[in-house]
């Protein structure tokens, strides 16, 4: 019996599932990508948006299934710029999954780049049929519906005709054979098939001609693909990206081939936006502007991936910045978990237990490398800056994400080493600056918090008229790292103690 999702606690995903969830049968939620090189975070909002409808259904009551299709079986287009032309040049046009893997540690070149994101899916609580697109043509699961298209192949040729105003020509076929003496596919012709006999007469430009099998001996082209892959999978409901939103783009003909060619009815479709990488535009991985969501589920914890993504309506785009702003999003994820807010976003966002630290991440940052990553320093620093109900336990986990964030995205000023002893960069401060600390240090009174120590900082600055306050501020920095900039000042004073700090001023001025 399906049951209705509060109005109050609706979310787009439910939105989704409660449009499908009445049509009768099973629901079958789909997505797909091809792994032909690294498979970044704008991927992951595919498989995010569908893993969000899924739940949504099941919240319903709605009998659900979700699998994801690796294309697996795609020929591989190019030579992209991560690979060594001298070893892939000549596997141009072979499907992925028989290609070398480029690291030698993986089955195949599909391989390589499948394995570490369904690693990384399984973090991110997504669990998911994983079908694979090679295995899918060539156990002849796909067979009926390679018939199907051939038979159907003018019907085909008619569609993308009416509706990309392209005429595909007298030779085209909807099936592109595997030759198997070359072992590409971007050079082969059909010249006939059989249907009894479940095989198809091809001709290559290597000079190969023959008769392969359907089951094994190719693919459908992608437009023929996607609707046949619908019928044979019962697709119901499938995110993909805008591209194939388009007049006349991939939805568009696939919709009408699935009816007319293949008898079966299209999956309710939810078009998502690009996530850009902030500053250099949307991820491709072709060109190698991504981020992976490998790399990503290391640096923070895979609610706050999820939330990234399912906070945002799939038409919205998403630009993903995983420096400050990445941080920002963790600590909306640790205070809403913690008070409740914008509770159904969060949990579509759940990849498992997941408990909020009450700490900022920004601050952990901090802390952890003023206290060199030792625990029980971080934690005692915690204490006194309060947060006091910080444990040891909960703080450890946050702490590998702060190292591993601060060693791949940190912003350059974020980055910080705590001077032992007085940075020789001190040497270069002018007489005002050295002033300037030793009032300072004089100024700065144990009971001070975060914003009475940066309002001292202040009113010191201000007997020295004519001197920039920038100035001063680097004075600080370098009396504490040996270089001019650092974190905000006031509570990053309050974290190495008040009174370490004077100390160093003291020093740094020269005993004034």
């Amino acid at each position: 019996m399906q049951r209705e999702v509060e109005p109050r606690a609706r979310h787009w995903a439910d939105e989704v599932a409660q449009t499908v969830a009445g049509r009768p049968g099973m629901a079958v939620v789909s997505s797909g990508i091809s792994p032909s090189g690294q498979i970044h975070v704008g991927n992951m909002r595919e498989v995010l948006t569908a893993d969000a409808v899924y739940r949504a259904l099941r919240d319903l009551g709605k009998d659900a299934r979700f699998h994801f299709v690796a294309d697996s079986f795609d020929p591989l287009r190019k030579v992209y710029p991560f690979l060594d032309p001298a070893r892939y040049e000549s596997m141009v046009g072979r499907p992925l999954s028989d290609i070398p893997c480029p690291c030698g540690a993986h089955e195949s070149y599909a391989e390589h780049f499948l394995e570490p994101f369904l690693a990384a899916l399984g973090r991110l609580g997504v669990e998911v049929e994983i079908v694979r697109a090679d295995r899918l043509y060539r156990s002849g699961r796909m067979t009926d519906r390679i018939v199907e298209a051939l038979r159907g192949r003018d019907a085909c040729a008619a569609i993308l005709r009416d509706l990309t105003g392209k005429d595909v020509g007298s030779e085209w076929s909807p099936f592109t054979v595997l030759c198997p003496a070359c072992g590409t596919m971007h050079r082969t012709r059909v010249l006939g098939y059989c249907a009894a006999d479940c095989t198809i007469d091809y001709a290559c430009a290597c000079g190969s001609a023959g008769t392969v099998p359907m089951a094994g001996g190719g693919k459908l082209t992608w437009r023929v693909d996607w609707p046949a892959r619908w019928k044979e999978l019962g697709v119901t409901v499938e995110p993909f990206g805008k591209d194939h939103a388009t007049r006349g783009g991939s939805y568009d003909t696939g919709v009408r081939i699935v009816r007319e060619v293949f008898g079966a009815e299209p999956p309710f479709p939810v078009p998502y936006e690009w996530i850009s990488l902030k500053g250099q535009g949307d991820m491709s991985s072709s060109k190698g502007n991504v981020v992976s969501t490998a790399e990503m589920v290391e640096v923070v914890p895979p609610d706050v991936l999820r939330y990234v993504v399912l906070r945002e309506r799939p038409s919205r785009a998403i630009a993903f910045d995983p420096g400050l702003p990445l941080l920002q999003v963790a600590d909306e994820v640790d205070a809403a978990s913690a008070t409740g807010r914008d509770p159904r976003a969060l949990e579509l966002s759940r990849a498992g237990a997941f408990a909020p630290v009450g700490v900022p991440l920004r601050h952990l940052v901090v802390v952890a490398q003023a206290a060199r990553f030792d625990p029980e320093r971080v934690v005692e620093i915690l204490h006194r800056t309060g947060y006091p109900d910080a444990s040891r336990d909960a703080i450890a986990e946050r702490l590998e994400y702060a190292r591993r964030w601060l060693a791949r995205f940190a912003p350059e000023d974020i980055r910080f080493e705590v001077a032992e002893t007085l940075p020789a960069a001190v040497e270069g401060l002018t007489t005002q600056q050295r002033a300037f600390l030793g009032r300072l240090a004089g100024a700065l009174d144990g009971g001070l918090d975060d914003a009475g120590v940066h309002e001292r900082i202040y009113s010191v600055a201000g007997e020295f008229p004519g001197v920039p306050p920038k100035s001063l501020f680097e004075a600080v920095y370098l009396a504490l790292l040996g270089k001019p900039r650092g974190p905000r000042a006031g509570s990053f004073i309050r974290i190495l103690g008040i009174e370490a700090c004077a100390r160093r001023f003291r020093d740094a001025a020269g005993g004034s």
